[in-house]
């Protein structure tokens, strides 16, 4: 037996004795629950130290499971060890997520040094100091200057420790993003916090990348963030000495030295008038407290007000009450009413960041004029540019602002700019899904005033990016909508994600909003709306591979969508049930569904879901190894008329069509398989790419060319290892070993085929674990005659209750 089959087993039989349910198990042995799944499954080798805290747990000797332990530790990892061909990249190009570097950065020299150097050695430093004092002018200088020692990625995450109106960010959300940022997909990203800080620990051991981690509030927040070694460093900033942080030194900063200071304000304001009046100067740095953000405020003050003197401008900062609050006050001054306004209404936003148009909808004004008053607000420095086309405020900014907000604005007026602000984005989202090539499509937005303008979306990758790019305030305006009670947004929003979430992220986020949105449409009475929101429900539960609850949310979903008589919900929802009939291995039951959703398709006039409902038919017959019907039922999704070069029911309907001729016409059914995979690859859905990458290793298999069929399922695996999904892995399990086998490998086919064989009743994938019994029998047949017969009968007795004949 495979050692860490053996380990995995010996594991579950510890579980077993205990008597204890896995969490309660986990808890008891001081490891978290999702590590403990993952040694019990066998998908990762436990430390020694796990295996001996187990043992204790349930009053064991450890000791004679040492040598199983030692066998597994050392094994090569399974799936196969990622192999790719010379030339393609191991990951997508370096993320480089670093704001704009200011560009009257002024003196600093001895700290900057002193940052550089510790980052090189040291590996994390803190750059920490009082508000408005250029902690992050620093760090985001010394990054660029230090980006290009780091080849795989700068990395910028706001902590927001100190933001006026948000909570700072969690430990584990920020590992989250982070290891997002990294590439790393939702489904390898554990669950708890521990996991989640052991599996950033390991990508930055991996690589060299820099990390820049702004306005920490505490050591509790920011220790799991820390490198544990290897060539990465990280940047941290903060108003706070985290003296606690063993083994990250800090660069304290001061107020500006007088001579910085006099080059940073002739740099923001009119030089040559601040040459005439050294006095004058000397006591506007004074009132400013020689604080970097106040000096820009002040000296943006005077450029903007050319009959002023120097000396004028310090009498008008006499007035205020504190070094920020005093040129703060001033910047503020000098704007006009509808900048003043918008300002403060900017302070609400529930975000990071924002653009024109949230700018335009917060403020109920034209694009052209947000545009505008937004350059102003940068030119008074009392708004950020950190990329293009993307603005922020300062803490301190956004404090003022939204104190300026409660101060001039009533409170109904700042919630209707809150509600515009949702409206709009829920219609761009809206927008967005719609340039995503997806088979639902969603009704427009009901009860939402439309705003004046919404971006324009060329394409997927356009939307896609949108999408990417407001993610967090996507999150906000839900939050805020919540909170408000606007269940017009609550109950639509999650519905305009579906296709963003199925490429993008994982299912616990989208299944608290699809859980939200359910809510709000009960309150709103809307028997349609309750339909979507139980169909969104139920999908995100299927991917999450609850399949009984998935299950009971579609067949209640579907009696909903028929009462309210919507045909083109039927149609999916009757497709929907087939994916879920199949996973189960319920093929028969499958193809009903199938039959029945391109029935429904044609009726409600959606030729796009018809050619799903064929393509998934012949991908089921050929299944069944009735290759002939498949054919033509792929080929008839083919035929099916549509304008999107990137059509996903082309790739169901290739692969279908591969598997179908690949016994009669292997080279043709390697053609096949090779479109479906520059279709995957032009659509940028790792799911499907892994998956057509997995189907040409078996048209491979099929013309003899062993040693390039078994590279490409090795490359199937490299992007499964990514995705983290099991219930793919099932699949790609029998299919490698089916390959090995041919190969003249049985030893290796016999070890796939017991994973698969392991994971199928697991998750309830009957139809996979006849075919790993049916695997198992074929590998076995010359070495274990009698192993051999017993797989077999197993596997036919399986399809006889399945009600399935090949």
């Amino acid at each position: 037996m495979d050692p860490g089959e053996e380990l995995a087993g010996r594991l579950r039989a510890v579980h077993e004795l205990s008597g204890r349910s896995l969490r309660t198990l986990a808890r008891d042995a001081g490891i978290s629950s999702s590590s403990l799944s993952r040694y019990l499954s066998g998908r990762t080798v436990p430390p020694w130290s796990a295996v001996v805290a187990l043992c204790r747990v349930v009053g064991r000797d450890p000791r004679p499971l040492r040598r199983t332990w030692t066998a597994a530790s050392q094994r090569p990892p399974a799936p196969p060890a990622p192999t790719r061909p010379t030339g393609t990249p191991v990951r997508a190009a370096a993320p480089n997520q670093l704001p704009f570097d200011v560009a009257d950065f002024t003196g600093r020299e001895r700290e900057l040094a002193e940052v550089l150097h510790l980052a090189g050695t040291a590996r994390a430093v803190i750059v920490d100091g009082m508000a408005g004092v250029g902690k992050t002018c620093l760090a985001v200088h010394a990054a660029h200057l230090l980006a290009d020692r780091y080849p795989d990625g700068r990395l910028h995450l706001d902590l927001h420790g100190f933001t006026p109106g948000r909570e700072p960010l969690a430990t584990a959300t920020a590992l989250r993003t982070l290891l997002t940022a990294l590439d790393v997909p939702p489904g390898r990203i554990p669950d708890d916090v521990e996991g989640r800080a052991a599996r950033w620990r390991a990508e930055l051991a991996e690589r060299r990348v820099l990390v820049l981690l702004d306005n920490v509030a505490g050591v509790d927040q920011a220790r799991l963030l820390l490198p544990g070694g290897g060539a990465s460093a990280v940047l941290l900033t903060s108003r706070n000495r985290l003296v606690g942080l063993a083994g990250v030194p800090p660069v304290s900063l001061d107020v500006l030295p007088e001579r910085d200071a006099t080059e940073l304000f002739a740099r923001a304001g009119d030089a040559d008038r601040e040459a005439r009046e050294p006095e004058a100067v000397a006591e506007v740095l004074r009132l400013c407290g020689r604080l970097p953000l106040a000096i820009r405020l002040a000296g943006a003050r005077l450029r903007h007000r050319p009959g002023w003197t120097v000396a004028v401008l310090a009498d008008r900062l006499r007035a205020g009450s504190d070094h920020f609050d005093t040129a703060f006050a001033m910047s503020v001054r000098q704007l006009d009413r509808p900048q003043r306004r918008l300002f403060g209404l900017l302070g609400l936003l529930p975000g990071p960041d924002f653009d024109e148009y949230a700018a335009a909808a917060l403020g109920g004004l034209p694009l052209a004029g947000a545009a505008a008053m937004l350059e102003d607000l940068l030119d008074a420095h009392l708004v950020q540019q950190p990329a293009v086309g993307r603005h922020r405020l300062h803490d301190l900014v956004r404090e003022h602002a939204r104190r300026l907000a409660a101060t001039d604005l009533p409170e109904p007026e700042r919630q209707r700019a809150l509600a515009r602000l949702r409206a709009y984005y829920l219609h761009a989202a809206a927008a967005a899904d719609g340039a995503l090539p997806f088979l639902h499509r969603s009704r427009p937005p009901a009860g939402v005033p439309a705003p004046r303008e919404l971006p324009v979306f060329d394409g997927r990758d356009a939307a896609l990016g949108w999408f990417d790019r407001e993610y967090a305030n996507l999150l906000g305006c839900f939050d805020s909508a919540v909170a408000a009670g606007d269940d017009a947004h609550v109950g639509q929003l999650p519905r305009f994600l579906r296709s963003y979430f199925f490429r993008r992220a994982g299912t616990a986020v989208q299944e608290r909003m699809v859980l939200a949105a359910l809510d709000a449409a009960r309150r709103l009475d809307d028997p349609l709306l309750v339909a979507e929101a139980r169909t969104d429900v139920g999908f995100a539960r299927y991917a999450a591979g609850r399949t009984a609850e998935a299950d009971a949310e579609y067949r209640e979903a579907s009696r909903l969508a028929a009462d309210v008589g919507d045909a083109g919900l039927i149609a999916e929802l009757t497709l929907q049930r087939g994916y879920l009939r199949q996973d189960r291995g319920e093929i028969g039951a499958a193809m009903a569904e199938y039959r029945r959703a391109a029935d429904e398709f044609e009726r409600a006039g959606r030729p796009m879901g018809r050619a799903y409902a064929l393509a998934y038919q012949g991908w089921a017959l050929a299944q069944l190894g009735r290759y002939a019907e498949a054919a033509e039922l792929a080929r008839a999704a083919l035929a099916v008329p549509h304008g999107s070069a990137v059509w996903p029911p082309n790739l169901t309907a290739l692969v279908a069509l591969g598997v179908a001729v690949a016994g009669d016409d292997p080279d043709a059914a390697v053609g096949h398989m090779w479109h479906a995979l520059r279709l995957a690859r032009e659509d940028g859905n790792r799911h499907n790419l892994a998956w057509c990458q997995h189907y040409l290793g078996v048209a491979l298999r099929h013309t003899g060319r062993y040693d390039e069929a078994l590279a490409a399922h090795r490359q199937a695996f490299d992007v499964l290892a990514e995705l983290g999904e099991d219930q793919w892995a099932i699949d790609f399990l029998n299919g490698y070993g089916d390959t090995c086998l041919a190969a003249g490998r049985p030893a290796d086919a016999v070890r796939w085929h017991r994973r698969a064989l392991d994971l199928a009743p697991r998750l309830g994938y009957r139809f996979e674990e006849a075919l790993a019994h049916r695997g198992l029998a074929a590998a076995l047949r010359d070495t274990d005659p009698a192993a051999a017969a017993g797989h077999d009968e197993a596997y036919r007795g399986l399809l006889r209750e399945l009600g399935v004949s090949r």
